[in-house]
């Protein structure tokens, strides 16, 4: 995997493993909670369990500290998934846009799909009329060309939705949607929080 999606891969591990998912927590009055876990295991991140800034729409906002560097990211599970063929067995798929201010990383954005990608293969996210090829290792993607990262999210704060397809190992082609409902706000807060 690169050096670009380790540490959110490793927080993804550790929410999977918390049971975290878009509604993982709501927020306190005071604006912040932190997931229940029902395997927790903060070594995965570095000693640091993220935790819930804030939930918006399907979206939540969250705040770690592994290895002592601060990253903020917002979550989000699918609308919708479908399999062709139809009703085969995967993974729950989460939708991560990240920042790392030590590493000078702002909304890097990464699905993690719930099967393993076929190597080699290519997926696509398509958003406001617009298609991105995503590079795919295990269970991840990444956009395939980081210079249209920007204009990836400023398109999927505009939009109502976003369609993610993909090959799994086995041949499994699947369609998940996530609404964007709330995005906007999280990532706000996350810039927030996370003072980029």
């Amino acid at each position: 995997m690169s050096v670009r999606g380790k540490l959110t891969a490793s927080i993804a591990a550790a929410l999977l493993c918390a049971g975290a998912g878009h509604a993982l927590a709501q927020p306190s009055s005071k604006g912040a909670s932190r997931p229940a876990a029902a395997k927790p295991e903060p070594a995965a991140v570095g000693g640091s369990e993220p935790t819930l800034i804030g939930q918006f729409g399907t979206w939540g906002a969250y705040a770690a500290t592994p290895n002592g560097k601060k990253v903020c990211f917002v979550l989000a599970k699918p609308s919708s998934s479908k399999t062709n063929p139809p009703n085969r067995p995967r993974d729950p798929a989460y939708a991560f846009i990240s920042t790392r201010p030590a590493e000078k990383v702002v909304n890097e954005v990464s699905i993690m799909i719930g099967y393993t990608l076929k190597p080699g293969s290519e997926a696509t996210l398509e958003v406001g009329g617009a298609s991105y090829a995503m590079y795919t290792q295990g269970d991840g993607l990444w956009i395939k060309n980081a210079a249209e990262e920007e204009r990836l999210v400023e398109a999927m704060r505009k939009a109502a939705d976003v369609t993610v397809r993909g090959v799994s190992a086995k041949g499994t082609e699947t369609t998940d949607v996530f609404s964007l409902k709330g995005l906007s706000q999280a990532l706000d807060r996350v810039a927030q929080d996370c003072h980029r």
